[in-house]
């Protein structure tokens, strides 16, 4: 399948149903603002937001792609791994099977967060936070910290404030006062699952987590492409991404990240474009057993 034209390809955008601060028509019409042709909704561990996407696409001429960003983990290497699935059927059992379970930790270790951010001295309050998730699928990070910002606490929600609150424990030092850790599915199941539920997975910004090392063994489990363009990728990390996507026979793809304000405003919604030809070979995928 051969796509003709111009407008740009952003393959990474999330929703309001995960942690965007956008619903799915805003999101669609801020796409079509920017120029955005093409959008992948990767929303994370949810494809709840789905529906509401592909209406809202069509209402505003810009193609929707089905999608999920599913959180995973490397057990072998401990790092944290993100697997995107494109053109996976909606509601699939394989995908809730492995998400579900996914979003009720993280839920349970928002609220867990949130009584110790309250144990600190922190005076906001969960009905306010949940309020803020609404449509979502679970409370994320984000959340608390907006409840925090509203409350004068902080002016950035990535700032001093969610580093001393949220830092995982390094060997130099201890664990904010409110991290929680996350159980995600085993980076091979969650490969799996895309595959199952007739989907195309993909690595996400492997230079963020430095995944390389992954990368021949989930591509012995399935895995098909790698996403080169990211926000949190150099041009350098860029060419390496490729390389490793030329080395191994995999697509490219690429995209914003955009998570509305809870995502950098130096790279807003459409910054990234993945271009008409990864997106011609994308779309391949999802189409052959069409």
């Amino acid at each position: 399948m051969q796509e003709n034209g111009n407008g740009i390809v952003d393959l990474h955008c999330h929703t309001k149903a995960s942690d965007n601060t956008m619903t799915a028509r805003e999101v669609a019409r801020a796409a079509k603002e920017a120029g955005v042709r093409y959008l992948a909704i990767t929303d994370h561990d949810t494809t709840s937001g789905l529906e509401a996407a592909m209406e809202a696409g069509r209402a505003e001429g810009v193609r929707i792609i089905s999608g999920i960003e599913i959180s995973a983990y490397d057990f072998e290497r401990e790092r944290k791994v993100h697997i995107l699935g494109y053109g996976i059927a909606r509601d699939h059992p394989a995908i809730a099977g492995v998400c579900d379970p996914i979003l009720r930790r993280r839920h349970e270790a928002s609220r867990l967060a949130f009584d110790k951010i309250v144990e600190a001295g922190y005076d906001i309050r969960w009905e306010r936070v949940i309020g803020l998730a609404d449509g979502g699928s679970a409370v994320y990070k984000q959340h608390l910290m907006h409840a925090l910002m509203e409350r004068g606490y902080c002016d950035a929600l990535n700032g001093e404030l969610y580093r001393s609150l949220f830092a995982p424990a390094k060997a130099d030092g201890e664990a904010g006062i409110a991290y929680v850790p996350i159980r995600y599915a085993d980076a091979r199941e969650a490969i799996r699952a895309v595959k199952a539920a007739g989907g195309v997975p993909v690595l996400a910004h492997p230079g963020q987590q430095q995944n390389y090392d992954g990368i021949a063994d989930w591509t012995e489990a399935g895995l098909e492409g790698i996403e080169v363009v990211h926000p949190s990728h150099s041009q350098e990390e860029e060419e390496k991404a490729s390389s490793y996507a030329r080395r191994f026979g995999l697509l490219e793809t690429g995209g914003s990240d955009y998570h509305g304000m809870y995502g950098s405003a130096k790279y807003p919604l459409g910054s990234k474009d993945a271009g008409m030809e990864r997106l011609g070979e994308l779309l391949r995928r999802i189409g052959r057993g069409e």
